[in-house]
C-alpha cells in the first residue's frame, strides 16, 4: 500500500477525532436531550473551549479535502515519491498538533502550525502540478 493512501487513513481517524470531540462538548454545554434531538432549537452561544473545538473541526473539514485530492492524485498519477510521502506526515502531523494547540487556545502557535502543514500540502502537490 501506498505511505499516501496510510495517510489519508490516518486523516479521517483524525476526522472522527474532531468530530466526536466537539460533539462531546457541544453535548456537555447543551445536553444529552439537545445531542439525541433534532437540533431545531436555537441555543446560546458556544462556551470558549466548545467554540475553539467547533471551529477546529470545520477548519479540519475545509482542509482535508484538499489533502485528499493531493495525495489519492499523486497515488493514482504515479507521482509519489519521497516528497510526497514526507510531505503528507509533516501534512498530519501538524494537523495532529493543530487540534490540542487550537484547544487550549494557543493564537500564534496555531496559525504557525496551519502553515507547517500548509507546506506538507504543498510538497505533495507540487509534483501533480509540475510538468
Amino acid at each position: 500500500m501506498h505511505t499516501e493512501i496510510l495517510i489519508l487513513a490516518w486523516g479521517a481517524v483524525l476526522l472522527l477525532v474532531h468530530i466526536f470531540v466537539a460533539g462531546h462538548y457541544k453535548t456537555k454545554q447543551y445536553g444529552t436531550q439537545w445531542n439525541i434531538g433534532a437540533r431545531d432549537e436555537a441555543l446560546g452561544p458556544l462556551e470558549p473551549v466548545a467554540g475553539r473545538l467547533v471551529r477546529a473541526q470545520a477548519n479540519f473539514a475545509e482542509t482535508f479535502p484538499i489533502a485528499v485530492v493531493a495525495l489519492l492524485g499523486a497515488v493514482i498519477a504515479g507521482r509519489t515519491s519521497d516528497l510526497t510521502a514526507i510531505g503528507g506526515w509533516i501534512w498530519l502531523g501538524a494537523r495532529v498538533a493543530y487540534l490540542p494547540v487550537y484547544w487550549i487556545g494557543l493564537k500564534g502557535v496555531r496559525t504557525a502550525i496551519l502553515m507547517v502543514g500548509l507546506v506538507g500540502l504543498i510538497m505533495v502537490l507540487w509534483p501533480l502540478l509540475a510538468p
